[in-house]
């Protein structure tokens, strides 16, 4: 029987910890604002450890979801303390897969499994548990918690070993970033050109440049509007993880590092808490 433990909750993870509630899983809470926690566990009906070591007592799969490689790490050093043998860690943060090997090591040590498992699809895929998720890991061990992931994602694929689900990610956050580029730069064109905005997009998102981004937020970029998804300040994070990985590889990624340097921008601008789509802000500006 699985008791579930669920670390980070940030805009992602309450999502998850909601679906993993709702599917009879989840046992305890932890969150390092414990104010947070106590919110949503009285809403959800479970239980607020006070520190990851307390949490690790008392399940035996335990799902992160927090912001950066440090920060993992913390928290799997901390769960060695107490972590029961045979146990699984499920981290679905976005980290390089260096710190998702590294995690790994550091667990086997304690005979605890562990999955690399970042996820897509923002904080409406982790609302209503539609997101899509890349595992690296074995693959034995995605089968034996494939009913608990399944609660929060409708597409589970095993990429390989430990850190390739890490590394898939990094090839999704460069593509969101040249597809980022794109729309903002083509709204803003479409703009100068006193095109009808509703329309162009109602007709692009039908044909072959047609994408999720276009249709989810070219209206409200274009209205000045740019609602709590994916953070500017988040994606910058994850894009300079990409840029150390493809350095590691010798590979440039120029798309990838302007991406960065732009949201360098908008954070300086105050937009770093804002949806990525705020990049229309410089195309415009």
């Amino acid at each position: 029987m699985f008791t579930v433990g669920m670390i980070g909750l940030g805009a992602m993870g309450q999502g998850m910890a909601r679906n993993l509630a709702n599917a009879g899983f989840l046992t305890v809470l932890y969150n390092r604002t414990t104010e947070k926690a106590q919110t949503l566990g009285q809403e959800l009906g479970v239980l607020v450890a006070l520190s990851p070591e307390e949490l690790a007592e008392q399940v035996n799969v335990i799902c992160l979801c927090v912001s950066r490689d440090e920060d993992v790490l913390d928290v799997v050093h901390a769960l060695t303390k107490t972590i029961q043998a045979n146990s699984v860690v499920i981290d679905m943060s976005t980290v390089s897969s260096h710190t998702a090997k590294q995690a790994a090591a550091i667990l086997a040590c304690h005979n605890v499994d562990f999955l690399d498992a970042p996820v897509s699809g923002g904080v409406e895929g982790a609302k209503t548990g539609k997101l899509a998720m890349m595992v690296g890991g074995e693959v034995s061990v995605l089968e034996k918690v494939r009913p608990i992931l399944e609660s929060m994602a409708t597409r589970i694929v095993h990429i390989g070993e430990t850190g390739s689900g890490q590394a898939t990610k990094a090839v999704n956050q460069i593509m969101g970033a040249g597809i980022n580029q794109a729309v903002t730069e083509a709204l803003a064109f479409a703009k100068a050109q006193n095109l009808p905005i509703e329309k162009i997009i109602d007709v692009i998102s039908g044909g072959a440049s047609g994408n999720w981004f276009l249709q989810h937020r070219g209206l409200s970029m274009t209205q000045g509007d740019y609602p709590a998804g994916f953070k500017v300040a988040l994606h910058h994070k994850d894009l300079a993880i990409c840029e150390r990985m493809g350095e590691n590889a010798k590979m440039a990624l120029p798309l990838t590092t302007q991406t960065r340097l732009d949201y360098e921008q908008l954070i300086a601008d105050g937009l770093g808490d804002c949806d990525i789509s705020a990049l229309y802000h410089l195309k415009v500006k």
